[in-house]
Parts: structure tokens; C-alpha cells; sequence
């Protein structure tokens, strides 16, 4: 039979949750207490929905305002200032700031942060990576940095510009790529920044080292290490909606959906792998697999919008590969166990060498093979 508020509340404090006031705290049905872990911090105006939600040890909910956990996985010393977040996950020491708004197929890797009012959805943010305010990301994963004193930044007021009007009705094949996965997992790349009051036009690509200058929209690819500033185009010209076949277009939708299988096949093969069986350890599997199931919608996203692409202009969407490369790090659970930033900090240069090659062996079989399959090439 089904508890009542005040008797799942009940459960929770006596379990080690900090409610701060339980006349502003509301658990829907579904929610089980036990996914809501003890040293957690339920400030006022805590809503807790769905049955995949899930509150790590020492996570604060709404210490800055209102703050809406709808099936969401929050790892352990995570933030959630305030806002509403649906089908996310953070890991341990992620902050989303004020007023936030984090959609499905967001993910949080550890330390990554926002500012306040920032939007996102289908983004990943890996290890260290900083939002400034007022910005909003869909439909694109960034990477780069070393350390959380030396990450990839996003300045204040910027905007990925994710929906085109190619087409009879517009696309949004367009995710950008900031950095990369086979490179970027590693944590040895140098940062990213992108200057404030600013927007880039997707599918893009941003280099590792690179840095594009405040108060432009990008519109052309940045390579790695360069200083970028474009002045306004002017154009007036016939406009025709459903142009030819952008080749460009595709091979780089293929290219990010590589990308998300190859952090897919990082989480499960190395991530996860790495896990001791032992109870103690069981908040981080489920964190951790958390991710990993994320990344599943985010790949089915983009295979939907780039077949939607593809159907308008009469060719088919391709079967992806079914296959993954064996991973060729040694993954053996360590108990006591080390955590994922430290084991890979530590990682040799023949190790980072191998993982590389395999999570860009994950990538190109997404570019080369699909790509034939499309164009006959």
C-alpha cells in the first residue's frame, strides 16, 4: 500500500536525509526513499518525481530556490541550486546553478558546472567543463581541459544554434562537437574557450586549445589551437529550402553519433568495468550506469534527426554498427577502489595511446562505414 507524504518524509530523515523544512519538500508516488541517499540535502521547495530519480550522499537540492528532480540521477556532493531537470544525470561534484533548465539527454560528468539560467538538452558536459549564465546548449558535447583550475569554458550569453530551415519543414541535424571523446576522456587536452555574448551555427566543430573571441556567431569549423574572430556577413540572396545534398552535413551528424557510441563504450566498458561488486560501491554503479543509459536516448535522437534528414532528400538511414571494438585497458575492478579522475590522471602514455586508437576506431566506423552505405562512395 502506498505511503504518504509525511510517511515517505519520515523515511527519509530517519534514513540520514536533511530535510530543511518538510512543509516545502513534496515526494510524488513513485519516488523510492531509498534512491534518495543519506547526507542528502533537501532545501525548500524540493519536488522529488519519478522512479528513476535518485540523490546521491551530500547532494544539495534547492539551497538557492525551488528545485524540480524529475526522473533524474544526481551523484554524490552534486548541486542543483535551483530550476527543473528531466532524464539527466550529474556525477559527483556537478553544480547547475540558479533558475537552471536541463532537459533529457543532458549529462554532467564530475565537476562540470553552470552558471545561472542556463538551458541544455542532449548535451554533454565532460569533466570540468564551465557554463557561464544565461546560456543555452542543445544537441552538442564538449570536452578539453586538465584539471577544474584548467577547463573549457562557455562565456556568459551564448547560444548553440541547433535548427536550420534546410529542407520543407527544417532540421536539426546539426549537433556540434566541442573537443572530442577519444581525446577528451583522457583529461591531457588543452581547454576550449568560447567568448561570451555569442552563438555558433550547428553542426560545427571546435578544436582542442582553441579560443573564439566575444560577440560573433560562428559559423565555420575552428581548428585546434587558434584564436578565431569573424565580422558580420551580409547576404541577400535567392533562398531555396531544400538544397542538394550536403555531404559536409551528414559526415558530421555520423561523426557525433560515433562520438556518443564511443562514450557509451568509455562508460561500459571502462567506467562501469572499474566498479567493485561490493555493496559499498553501489551509488556509483548506479550513477554511473545512469550515464550510460543516457547516452543511449542521446544516440537515438540524433539517428531519428538525421533520418529525417535523410527521408526528405529520398535516401536511406543506414543500419549503424552493431559491434565494438574489444577495449584494450585493463579494467579490473580495484577494490579499494580509485576514483575515475584519479585512474585516469594516472593512466601511462601507452595506455592514453591504446584508449585513443580504440574509442577513434568506435568513431570512424560510424564516419567511414555508414557514410558509404549513403553515398555509394
Amino acid at each position: 500500500m502506498p505511503r504518504s507524504l509525511e510517511e515517505r518524509l519520515d523515511l527519509l530523515e530517519a534514513q540520514g536525509v536533511t530535510i530543511v523544512d518538510r512543509r516545502q519538500v513534496y515526494l510524488d508516488d513513485a519516488i523510492d526513499p531509498g534512491r534518495v541517499r543519506p547526507g542528502a540535502i533537501l532545501y525548500p521547495g524540493t519536488r522529488l518525481l519519478g522512479s528513476n530519480t535518485f540523490v546521491g550522499a551530500r547532494a544539495k537540492i534547492g539551497p538557492e530556490g525551488p528545485a524540480v528532480l524529475d526522473n533524474t540521477v544526481v551523484g554524490e556532493n552534486a548541486e542543483v541550486a535551483s530550476g527543473y531537470l528531466k532524464d539527466s544525470v550529474m556525477l559527483r561534484d556537478a553544480r547547475v546553478g540558479a533558475n537552471a533548465h536541463i532537459r533529457v539527454g543532458t549529462l554532467l560528468e564530475e565537476e562540470a558546472s553552470t552558471g545561472h539560467a542556463v538551458g541544455l538538452k542532449h548535451t554533454v558536459l565532460m569533466s570540468f567543463v564551465t557554463f557561464g549564465s544565461l546560456i543555452n546548449f542543445c544537441d552538442a558535447l564538449i570536452s578539453g581541459g586538465r584539471s577544474r583550475k584548467e577547463h573549457t569554458e562557455v562565456g556568459s550569453g551564448f547560444i548553440h544554434f541547433n535548427y536550420t530551415p534546410r529542407g520543407r519543414s527544417g532540421d536539426k541535424a546539426t549537433p556540434s562537437l566541442i573537443g572530442d571523446v577519444p581525446h577528451g576522456v583522457f583529461l591531457r587536452q588543452p581547454r576550449i574557450f568560447l567568448g561570451g555574448l555569442s552563438g555558433i551555427v550547428g553542426p560545427q566543430r571546435v578544436g582542442f586549445g582553441s579560443f573564439t573571441v566575444a560577440g560573433q556567431v560562428l559559423r565555420r569549423e575552428v581548428p585546434p589551437n587558434r584564436i578565431i574572430g569573424d565580422a558580420v556577413r551580409s547576404i541577400d540572396k535567392e533562398f531555396h529550402a531544400l538544397n542538394q545534398f550536403p555531404e559536409r552535413i551528414v559526415k558530421l551528424n555520423l561523426e557525433y553519433i560515433g562520438q556518443l557510441a564511443a562514450l557509451q563504450a568509455w562508460y561500459r566498458h571502462v567506467r562501469l568495468a572499474r566498479i567493485p561488486a561490493s555493496g559499498e560501491h553501489d551509488d556509483l554503479r548506479v550513477v554511473t550506469q545512469a550515464a550510460a543509459d543516457l547516452l543511449s536516448v542521446s544516440i537515438d535522437e540524433r539517428v531519428q534527426r538525421l533520418r529525417q534528414f535523410l527521408d526528405e532528400r529520398g535516401l536511406a538511414t543506414p543500419t549503424p554498427p552493431s559491434t565494438v571494438p574489444t577495449c584494450p585497458l585493463r579494467t579490473m575492478p580495484s577494490d579499494p577502489y580509485v576514483d575515475h579522475v584519479a585512474w585516469v590522471s594516472k593512466l601511462s602514455d601507452v595506455d592514453i595511446e591504446l584508449g585513443v586508437s580504440w574509442l577513434q576506431a568506435i568513431v570512424e566506423q560510424y564516419v567511414e562505414k555508414t557514410t558509404q552505405k549513403i553515398t555509394g562512395t
